[in-house]
């Protein structure tokens, strides 16, 4: 019973501030603290700026090649488009109307790599946790822009081509901050105490300004349709797809903080990029709002279990 408890206490150390940041955004904008405004700057700043130098520095002061185990890379791309293409088959058969499936497909298996499973990563493992993220993050983020452009395109039957797909993978800052750092250790790169001090008050900001923007953004009010497909996107986010590619993972024998970041990135919300995306291309904007506020708030509680059982059975 008290290696339980510890256990749960442990995960609710991981996910506990992540909740109490969320509320806060959510009350800050209910009493007018924050509104629109900073909402959106605040979140541009985050995704042009301030995560991509926590990216950077976590990347170059680590050699990557130890950071995180290659054969677990390549396993994740692929229990990723395996995933992909079940859930594709499944949306065929269940998923109405037909205009909708790419929304769904995309809220199943497209988690907040960058912001939440990251900050599960840094409450849970620190600096360490952030470094064998940030590689999973570079690979899955090429990844996940991808199929989510292709099952969009699928479902509405029109939207980007593939030049401006491969425009946007090369020009995410998230990216670019990645490959950036790379060949800072391996190359024996010297970062000037001003440039690097000047980057870390902004990588500082990374995670609390982008927690509070994520829960001033969340709008329940819109729950009231689109029951039936949010549900089912959320239960595939939460439950179905963090579970296969874990229990699949721990079956190869990964273990450890290998297993640990895999299963804490896996089990992030829904992206927000993927609303933006949906948006752009003229989908059911409403719906994948609706899929990101269900698992932002589920997910805080999914992954404190999957904390809890892990650590219980001594995989993490």
């Amino acid at each position: 019973m008290s290696a339980f408890l510890d256990s749960l206490a442990f995960s609710l150390s991981v996910t506990g501030p992540i909740f109490v940041v969320l509320v806060l955004g959510i009350w800050f904008r209910r009493i007018e603290l924050i509104g629109d405004v900073f909402i959106r700057d605040g979140s541009r700043l985050v995704f042009n700026v301030a995560l991509p130098m926590l990216l950077f520095l976590s990347v170059a002061k680590t050699d990557i090649r130890q950071a995180a185990s290659g054969s677990l890379v390549v396993f994740a791309i692929a229990a990723v488009i395996l995933v992909y293409l079940a859930l594709e088959w499944a949306a065929t058969r269940w998923i109405k109307p037909a205009r909708d499936r790419g929304v769904v497909v995309q809220g199943a298996f497209r988690s907040n790599l960058g912001i939440v499973g990251l900050a599960y990563c840094a409450n849970t493992y620190g600096e360490a946790g952030i470094v064998a993220a940030s590689v999973h993050i570079a690979v899955l983020t090429i990844l996940f822009n991808i199929l989510g452009v292709i099952t969009l395109r699928r479902s509405l039957l029109g939207g980007q081509g593939v030049m401006p797909m491969l425009r946007g993978v090369v020009t995410n800052p998230l990216i670019i901050g990645i490959v950036l750092g790379l060949p800072i250790t391996p190359l024996g790169i010297e970062l000037p105490q001003v440039a690097a001090q000047s980057a870390q008050y902004f990588a500082n900001l990374t995670l609390p300004l982008a927690l509070l923007c994520t829960g001033a953004s969340l709008d329940f009010a819109a729950l009231k349709g689109e029951l039936r497909n949010t549900a089912a996107a959320s239960l595939g986010r939460l439950i179905v797809v963090p579970t296969v590619i874990t229990v699949a993972a721990a079956l190869l024998g990964y273990r450890g903080m290998d297993l640990g970041v895999l299963m804490l990135l896996i089990s992030s919300p829904a992206a927000a990029a993927s609303y933006i995306m949906v948006r752009a291309m003229g989908g059911n904007a409403a719906l994948a709002a609706n899929i990101i506020a269900i698992t932002t708030f589920g997910s805080v509680v999914v992954t404190s279990i999957a904390i809890t059982l892990m650590r219980g059975l001594g995989l993490m």
